[in-house]
């Protein structure tokens, strides 16, 4: 599991850092790290103030926007 977690990592870092093109994997990478720090966030407090970087919040918004258009 931690090497899924590390890939999907990554993934997200390359795509962040124009190593790679951001597609649909980057997305679906950052869904799975989403959902996981979320149920991190459920499960143990010390989690509640970990958030993703600028970076990734923008290209969370920049996939919605995607998908509405």
């Amino acid at each position: 599991m931690i090497g899924t977690d590390s890939k999907h990592c990554q993934i997200l870092r390359e795509s962040l850092s124009g190593q790679r093109e951001v597609d649909e994997q980057t997305f679906a990478s950052m869904t799975i790290l989403t959902e996981r720090l979320e149920r991190l966030k459920k499960n143990d407090s010390t989690f509640e103030n970990i958030t993703f970087s600028a970076d990734v919040e923008k290209l969370k918004r920049q996939k919605n926007q995607v998908a509405v258009a």
